[in-house]
């Protein structure tokens, strides 16, 4: 009985796995939704909370914590800083909702959209 196993593994290795996550955060913070797998999506939904908690800071050094995070991308980081944070000013959390949007048609896996409240 496995316990204490945090995360999904998603059939990949370290590397591509965090890659796809960070990918899939910019995503979600430049799109403002996204159409992903569930388990993908669950995974994420964490991480993009965590960076709009951060930007609501508004700090220098909340800035500096999420550049760290996305090096090559400049737009996102400031359209995180100048334009979701400040809408979510007065919430302290759920900023994102997951919505099921039915099987994909290849292999019936669980679609759903990830997208910012």
């Amino acid at each position: 009985m496995p316990h204490r196993i945090d995360g999904r593994k998603l059939g990949r290795k370290l590397g591509p796995r965090l890659a796809l996550y960070k990918n899939l955060t910019v995503s979600v913070l430049r799109y403002e939704r996204v159409r992903t797998t569930e388990a993908k999506a669950k995974e994420v939904q964490g991480r993009v909370e965590k960076m709009i908690t951060l930007a609501k800071k508004g700090d220098l050094t909340a800035r500096r914590a999420v550049i760290a995070q996305f090096p090559n991308e400049p737009l996102v980081v400031n359209k995180l800083f100048d334009e979701i944070a400040p809408k979510y000013a007065d919430r302290t959390s759920g900023y994102t909702r997951i919505v099921k949007i039915g099987q994909r048609p290849g292999d019936a896996a669980e679609m759903v959209q990830i997208e910012l409240v």
